[in-house]
């Protein structure tokens, strides 16, 4: 399993949503995504629930938060 990681701190709203769906429609087949990130991106959830993705979003220990994206979707 290959995972591509985002570092998405220090940028302004909407611009971390915006490279996490790039990057989500550029994404090989079983590759997970990761997203740092310095808020937890509630308006992207409903995006990733419509591509079929299964996602966490957790804390993480440098303050902000790690999402982490999954599946293929359908």
């Amino acid at each position: 399993m290959r995972i591509v990681t985002l570092d998405n701190r220090g940028l302004s709203p909407p611009e971390p949503m915006l490279r996490i769906l790039a990057a989500l429609e550029r994404r090989e087949p079983g590759e997970t995504l990761e997203a740092l990130l310095d808020r937890r991106p509630v308006f992207l959830f409903p995006e990733l629930e419509e591509r079929g993705v299964t996602y966490s979003c957790e804390p993480n220990a440098l303050g902000g938060f790690t999402l982490r994206i999954e599946g293929d979707g359908t």
